[in-house]
């Protein structure tokens, strides 16, 4: 900015100065030129008595001194009365007398002057009858011409000086609201590099660097939920695999220790131990479902498919446990509703929410399962009488390993990661899943599945 200011300073100075002075240059050869033309006759025929009549009075008026000079030079009238007879050897005297031009301008230091002021100096050649007979010369002081560009420059430079300065200080103030917020966001980046994924950075100002302390915030916010997520994933499934264990390796103690154990008790150990087992293999196989599903290698094989047909067939698989529980199972589905969706992952969802919902639900308690379109949507409906899920509970409930206490117990036989599953094939199929739920009333989960899925691959 300052550089640029100089610039247009130096250029705006400089145009100034040449038109003052181009405007003085040719006010003064004109009015040198009618004196030489004048002066001419009588200096051709010796008669200067006229002019030393006149021109000292044409100088006055003009404001400057008028010298007259012969073909070599030197001075036969001058208007000051100092340089009669002196030979002048002012380089526009020389440049009209050697013929180079009729007219030169120049402007000197005039040794004259005590203060060694500015003059300018015209000369002109006087012609008679096609014969050189001496030149005009005209001399002005142009020292308040110099003042006055002299005083322009100054001002131009002050104003520089101050435009350069206040540019400076500028720079630095926002220089320093710029910086400032970035040095308090890299510190603390650099405290969640340590470990302290708690850091926050203080939201101030407005504008572009407040939304990228809100953004910085909001990721690191995400980061340590991930981080407390995976923390506490890990946790539960430590738990829920040591469980099974411990609980075989009791029941195995009890078969080596007690060899005389009655053959009804060991069947009985026997079975509980395969039953753990079974559990065991359950909690791996979803763990790894969703460890595939969070690295991404899970991929969709997405065709058209009879979503009535796989309803009808997931009900259809589940009624006897419904029968054996004197449960109702109620259907409403509507025919022949086509989407695209991955059909082994979309059949588990079906069989997930509808076996929950017979686990959850008392003997002779009813359940409801409906599919219907609404506009582009295929929509789920799976609703229970059962014990309901408590409002506190509700926002978790798509947690991993998160059970509500009473209608969520390790009695149902259930991993804690059913629903996480479901929720994670949903938002694969760029669908959505919610749940309400009164307590002591049942409670209702609603699937939204787009008939047109996307056509590139999906991955999580």
């Amino acid at each position: 900015m300052g550089a640029a200011f100089l610039v247009m300073a130096t250029l705006l100075t400089t145009l100034v100065t040449d038109r003052l002075f181009e405007q003085r240059t040719h006010q003064d050869s004109l009015s040198v030129e009618k004196l030489a033309v004048m002066c001419a006759p009588f200096f051709a025929s010796a008669d200067l008595s006229p002019l030393q009549e006149t021109l000292p009075v044409t100088a006055g008026e003009m404001g400057g001194r008028i010298l007259l000079t012969d073909e070599t030079g030197k001075v036969q009238l001058d208007t000051a009365n100092r340089l009669y007879g002196q030979r002048l050897q002012l380089p526009e005297v020389l440049e009209v007398l050697d013929g180079s031009d009729s007219l030169a301008y120049g402007i000197h230091h005039t040794d004259e002057s005590p203060s060694g002021d500015y003059a300018s100096y015209c000369a002109a050649r006087m012609m008679h009858q096609g014969q050189t007979v001496g030149t005009v010369v005209y001399v002005a002081p142009v020292q308040s011409l110099v003042d006055a560009v002299s005083s322009l420059q100054a001002q131009m430079w002050r104003i520089f000086a101050i435009v350069t300065l206040s540019a400076i200080v500028i720079s630095l103030v926002f220089s320093r609201l710029i910086s400032h917020p970035l040095q308090r966001l890299t510190r603390t980046i650099k405290r969640m590099e340590r470990g302290d994924l708690s850091a926050r950075v203080k939201v101030r100002g407005s504008g572009e660097m407040r939304e990228l302390a809100e953004n910085y915030n909001r990721m690191a916010e995400k980061i340590e939920h991930f981080d407390k997520s995976r923390s506490q994933f890990v946790s539960n499934a430590s738990h829920e695999l040591k469980t099974p264990l411990t609980t075989m390796k009791i029941l195995l103690e009890s078969l080596i220790y007690q060899p005389d154990m009655p053959a009804e008790m060991r069947e009985e150990f026997m079975q509980d131990i395969n039953h753990e087992i079974d559990r065991l293999n359950s909690v791996v196989s979803d763990l790894l479902t969703l460890t595939r599903a969070d690295s991404h290698e899970t991929a969709l094989h997405v065709a058209k498919e009879d979503l009535s047909e796989l309803v009808t067939s997931a009900v259809h698989a589940l009624t006897p446990v419904a029968e054996k529980r004197r449960q109702v199972l109620l259907t409403d589905i509507a025919p022949r509703v086509q989407a695209e969706v991955d059909k082994s992952k979309i059949g588990q969802v079906i069989t997930n929410l509808v076996d929950n919902a017979l686990k959850y639900t008392p003997e002779q308690g009813e359940i409801s399962v409906s599919l219907t379109v609404e506009g582009k949507e295929a929509v789920l409906t799976v609703k229970d009488n059962g014990e309901g899920i408590p409002e506190e509970d509700l926002p978790h409930i798509f947690d991993r390993f998160y059970r509500v206490d009473k209608a969520r117990s390790r009695a149902t036989g259930g991993t804690g990661l059913g629903l996480s599953i479901v929720r994670q094939i949903i938002t694969m199929h760029q669908g959505d899943i919610t749940v309400t739920s009164v307590p002591g009333e049942g409670s209702v989960f609603t699937v939204h599945l787009p008939l047109q899925h996307r056509k590139e691959e999906v991955r999580l």
